[in-house]
């Protein structure tokens, strides 16, 4: 016997499989979508709830080996000072990072730019996993606030959803999908 799926589960289910490392769905629809149907708060809460376990999930999984690819990436730069008992010259948003992890991503959230990077780059510089998490709530905390009252304030056509899901789809089919030329 298993129970049914509530709304809040579904909407739980689907953020963290859209926020999970490799996820190639949207979030910002069902947010948009839920908003008016269980409430701008409940929205916000249930879907910050299901992107943190999957930040929990990808700092497990992938830290560790973006953490390696990235070591062995730097000692093997030509650049790398490391050989010699130095700290290596490193990027200034690699500098950055490492001063102010947490700013870093939850500032991140109010930009239009992919997470995928700073995600990257939290692994890559070994952020822990507490900070990352936290940082990551932070992140989308208000940015799924906003868009659940955007949902609950327009009243938004299911063409219009439809559209915008195919829309923040395009980058993903690309990656995934689509043959590239050979040159």
């Amino acid at each position: 016997m298993h129970l049914p799926a509530t709304p809040a589960a579904l909407l739980f289910a689907y953020a963290f499989l859209s926020n999970i490392a490799l996820a190639v769905v949207p979030h910002e629809p069902a947010i948009i979508w839920y908003g008016p149907r269980l409430g701008v708060w409940t929205t916000t809460l249930v879907a910050t709830a299901g992107t943190m376990l999957a930040a929990v999930v990808d700092h497990r999984v992938f830290a560790p080996l973006i953490g390696r690819l990235a070591q062995r990436r730097f000692e093997s730069s030509p650049l790398s000072a490391t050989r010699s008992g130095g700290e290596g010259v490193r990027t200034w948003p690699e500098r950055l990072f490492r001063r102010f992890p947490v700013a870093t991503i939850a500032l991140s959230g109010l930009t239009p730019l992919p997470f995928f990077p700073f995600k990257a780059l939290a692994f890559a510089t070994g952020c822990p996993a507490g900070k990352y998490t936290a940082a990551v709530a932070a992140r989308c905390l208000p940015r799924y606030a906003l868009l659940a009252w955007l949902g609950a304030t327009v009243r938004v056509p299911v063409w219009a959803m439809v559209a915008l899901f195919v829309l923040l789809m395009v980058p993903s089919l690309r990656v995934v999908g689509w043959p590239r030329a050979a040159s």
